[in-house]
């Protein structure tokens, strides 16, 4: 097996820049990690966390892109005319039974509940973008309810809140030899109070949900386990 394999499947992503931010080459997770992050930000931070002079260099670095959570990057060039930069993928928990993510249920159903208990004797709009292709998937539905409503209530100064679920295109987290495709609930308003941040992030943990805030966008994600 020659190296330019085991750089393809590495678990971490890899790409490698012209002197301009072209990408030359880039392996299979450095594909999945673009879908959610613009290839000039990974770019500047290669030039940003390079050598002074030619050579490698190993940065811990916390850096969170979409889903994606990194704690190091490598960063290396040999000459002016490319450098390649590899990000280290946090570690992510691994479950040993599909029960831990709690029960089988209809998440319309919970969204649904969710956005009318929130827009009683309120005055702001909410609006749904649903892919309406689920099937019934298994969530710890306590904790998922008021990790909902933690997010919608950090929205309420809002005119209008928008949830949107949806599945993530070529991305899947892999247990117990089964691959399971990740889905998405991005709740949208004009504002978000990042002081429910934390209590947000706990209640995610327990939920087997990662959690990641824009400026006034909060995003979930999770496996799609049936």
């Amino acid at each position: 097996m020659i190296a330019e394999e085991w750089i393809e499947h590495d678990y971490n992503p890899f790409i490698l820049f012209d002197n301009n931010g072209k990408i030359l080459s880039l392996n299979q997770e450095a594909q999945y990690l673009l879908g959610e992050v613009a290839h000039k930000k990974i770019f500047d931070i290669a030039q940003t966390y390079a050598h002074i002079t030619y050579g490698f260099k190993t940065t811990i670095v916390d850096n969170v892109f979409g889903s994606y959570k990194f704690y190091a990057i490598t960063v290396g060039y040999s000459d002016e005319s490319s450098i390649g930069i590899k990000l280290y993928k946090s570690a992510t928990k691994k479950f040993a039974n599909v029960e831990e993510y709690g029960e089988s249920v209809n998440i319309y159903a919970l969204l649904d509940l969710c956005i009318s208990a929130n827009s009683t004797n309120s005055i702001i709009k909410f609006k749904k973008e649903f892919d309406p292709t689920f099937p019934e998937i298994r969530l710890k539905i306590e904790n998922f309810m008021k990790l909902l409503n933690k997010v919608y209530q950090s929205h309420l100064s809002s005119t209008t809140i928008t949830t949107r679920l949806a599945l993530i295109t070529g991305e899947y987290i892999r247990f117990n030899g089964k691959k399971y495709p990740i889905f998405s609930v991005s709740i949208k308003g004009e504002n978000r109070d990042e002081n429910y941040e934390k209590s947000i992030e706990e209640i995610a943990t327990k939920s087997n949900f990662t959690v990641h805030f824009e400026h006034n966008e909060t995003i979930i994600h999770a496996a799609l386990v049936s």
